[in-house]
């Protein structure tokens, strides 16, 4: 009789055990990370902070990376979908064919989580990124302050039809309607946005029209590419803003070489991605879109960006 207990205590032992092993393994979630271009300082920090928060909830990330090109990033999305994850956070590599990638994830029954840029034509389930026009105004409107209302001004925009390039264009060109004594003096759009394309098409524009004043990148790196043409050109007081806050760019801040840029939180947007992706995996609602301030910054309060980024 005693061994019969014994045997039937062993046998409930087992099977709660079994019972919360096979609890757990349902609970478990796999999240795709398909990223733009991890070449792309922004695009690092987003992921870094995906798989750092995602190593403390015990989910597992499978990170892909499409080094801008939109056709790998559909293959890759499609490999994820295959894999059956449960949630995918997605950055476009680019506006061509950004909507594929939704629309073959919402057929699979999997929820996207859009970073940085949404497809227009086919939106995700949520859209996370820095309120771009309202921050893009903020910058036009520093520019227009420092330069003291007048200058002749070059804009290299981002990558065409994406939403960052639209909104930042938006936004910086709200400002300078208020703002007449600058003048847009030249214009061109990166397919990267990448630093040698902002110093080659910078470059170009100082041979144009060698009075420029102010040069707008809508990312850190085209403005870096931005003054280090400015530098070769001989240039002498020019104005020079970016977007984003990466390390360089708040580097070039600090040291004089850009004038501003707007500080993203990828940091915190890393974070909402992954919670996002889990509330949405588990049939939770969330808010379609999520748009974050970004902040103005010189060199006057840059330090506490580059000790720890938002």
């Amino acid at each position: 009789m005693l061994n019969t207990t014994r045997n039937l205590a062993a046998a409930l032992m087992l099977s709660g055990a079994m019972l919360v092993a096979t609890a757990s393994a349902q609970e478990s979630q796999t999240i795709g990370l398909a990223v733009a271009n991890l070449q792309a300082d922004f695009f690092n920090q987003i992921k870094q902070s995906v798989e750092r928060e995602a190593e403390k909830q015990g989910v597992e990330v499978i990170t892909v990376d499409a080094a801008g090109d939109s056709a790998t990033q559909v293959s890759q999305i499609q490999d994820l979908i295959t894999r059956d994850v449960d949630a995918i956070i997605y950055i476009p590599a680019g506006a061509t064919a950004a909507s594929v990638p939704v629309e073959a994830a919402k057929t699979a029954g999997i929820p996207v989580v859009a970073v940085d840029r949404n497809p227009p034509d086919a939106p995700a389930d949520t859209f996370i990124a820095t309120d771009s026009v309202a921050a893009a105004k903020e910058l036009g409107e520093f520019v227009c302050e420092k330069s003291g209302g007048t200058g002749r001004l070059a804009v290299i925009q981002g990558q065409i039809g994406t939403t960052p390039q639209i909104d930042r264009d938006e936004g910086f060109a709200a400002a300078m309607a208020d703002c007449p004594g600058i003048e847009e003096v030249a214009r061109q759009a990166s397919n990267m946005w990448m630093q040698d394309e902002g110093f080659n098409i910078a470059q170009a524009m100082i041979q144009r029209d060698p009075e420029i004043t102010i040069f707008w990148g809508q990312a850190d790196a085209l403005a870096l590419g931005a003054a280090q043409a400015a530098a070769v050109g001989n240039l002498s007081d020019v104005i020079v803003v970016g977007f984003d806050g990466d390390v360089a760019g708040l580097e070039a801040v600090k040291s004089g070489t850009l004038t501003a840029t707007m500080t993203q939180q990828t940091q915190l947007m890393g974070r909402l991605a992954l919670e996002s992706a889990l509330k949405l995996a588990k049939g939770e609602s969330v808010e379609a879109e999520q748009l974050q301030p970004a902040t103005l910054t010189t060199q006057e309060n840059v330090e506490p960006f580059i000790a720890e980024h938002p």
